[in-house]
């Protein structure tokens, strides 16, 4: 753990997510609720679940060859510039008294599109940084920062939402924002790309035009993943698990609201429950990930998201579902930080962001599938329904993280050569 807060530039990337992801967090919950609050529909929420994911089906395809090509710390900071810029405006309309629920659905999809291209860079970034070796701690640090920061800041919200409303939500998501372009200003000066080795770099010279370059490169992280089915079966854990985390918050108010009548504050208890669960699992993160293997750790934790997802609607008793949430926190702290441990090991430097945007895409297209069908069941069927669905789809994670494979091809260092 020392090694890595000893590299200033780690500190920073570190530092500058907790702060930008505690704002998002805040951002989050407090549109979650007010939207939950103007229409009484979990089909609102599943709308802006979707709404959430659709900027992603039509730029991950092509925003990996970016993130590949260009410097990673400029491709942030202009992600973090521009999202800011939306949500001032927005948090303006919000004082006024003018927001209305179609600028909410419009900002939460210009910053999901930003936040699409975001967590494959600032990945790739940690990867470009971190010394070998070093990638279990690394990742232990982002995430438990970055869920901690998330999933704490709605426990804020549901604090404190009643005093501030959503325009001094948003305004305090605006000033993370800020406060995180700042901080990457001291992880490095100049522009720093990830170099390429000699014959990758033979064949984009070769290509004719930029159009053709780019498809080229486009085309190299595919065939990447083609021989290489260990890769491919963890990304497909992880679009899965993405997929089942991101749907969570269609049925999570309405647990505090319908289950248990304690509005936003008990919103706020089940989201401080996770985010302490996520937050503590960095004390033991990475000695059990090293003990079990990043597979088994992924397949327990896949396990322990699956049983308690589709209990928590049955708990009855607030106390009890946030126990249920917190360990579910600490489970998704300790699949992340495996999960992104294995592809920093196996997915070689200059193929992290197109590799990463391949298995996004296949998550965001499940969300999109879960948004509609979760929050149609929950508010026509059964809200234990809409729990059970998500809790099947970690169901199938786990299976994938046990699914037998056969041996890899080349490792990174060979690739690399």
């Amino acid at each position: 753990m020392r090694a890595v807060l000893q590299k200033r530039a780690l500190r920073f990337v570190l530092l500058a997510n907790v702060v930008s992801m505690l704002g998002s967090g805040m951002n989050a919950a407090a549109v979650a609720w007010h939207i939950l609050q103007a229409t009484h529909s979990e089909m609102a929420l599943g709308t802006l679940a979707v709404l959430q994911t659709l900027p992603a089906m039509i730029l991950l395809p092509f925003t990996g060859v970016i993130i590949d090509r260009e410097d990673r710390r400029r491709l942030v900071m202009m992600l973090d510039a521009t999202r800011a810029l939306i949500i001032l405006v927005v948090s303006i309309l919000a004082f006024r008294a003018k927001v209305q629920i179609w600028q909410l659905y419009l900002m939460n999809t210009l910053v999901a599109a930003g936040f699409w291209m975001f967590w494959p860079t600032i990945t790739a970034l940690i990867q470009e940084l971190t010394p070998e070796g070093r990638f279990i701690e690394a990742n232990t640090f982002l995430l438990a920062g970055i869920q901690g920061g998330w999933l704490m800041a709605g426990a804020i919200v549901g604090f404190v939402y009643n005093h501030i409303g959503l325009g001094g939500v948003l305004l305090i998501d605006f000033t993370t924002y800020v406060v995180s372009f700042l901080c990457y200003f001291g992880v490095r000066k100049g522009k720093h790309v990830v170099p390429r080795p000699a014959e990758l770099r033979a064949d984009i010279v070769a290509a004719e035009s930029a159009e053709k370059r780019f498809w080229h490169e486009l085309l190299e992280g595919i065939q990447f993943l083609r021989d290489r089915p260990k890769v491919v079966l963890l990304g497909l854990g992880w679009a899965l698990f993405l997929g089942a985390m991101l749907t969570g918050v269609v049925v999570t108010p309405s647990l505090s609201d319908r289950v248990f009548h304690a509005g936003a504050v008990g919103y706020g208890w089940l989201n401080a429950g996770w985010g302490v669960g996520a937050f503590l699992s960095a004390l033991y993160a990475p000695q059990l990930i090293r003990k079990l293997g990043s597979r088994m750790s992924i397949a327990i934790s896949m396990g322990v998201l699956a049983s308690f997802m589709t209990l928590s609607p049955y708990s009855r008793i607030l106390p009890v579902a946030v126990l249920l949430y917190g360990l579910m926190g600490s489970a998704r702290g300790i699949s992340g930080v495996a999960m992104n441990t294995s592809l920093m090991e196996q997915v070689p430097k200059h193929f992290m962001g197109r590799v990463q945007n391949a298995f996004y895409f296949v998550g965001t297209f499940l969300q999109i599938a879960l948004g509609l069908t979760v929050g149609s069941v929950a508010q026509k069927v059964s809200l234990a329904g809409g729990f059970a669905i998500i809790g099947s789809v970690y169901l199938v994670a786990f299976v994938s993280a046990v699914w037998p494979v056969r041996s890899e091809t080349p490792a990174i260092s060979e690739v690399a050569q």
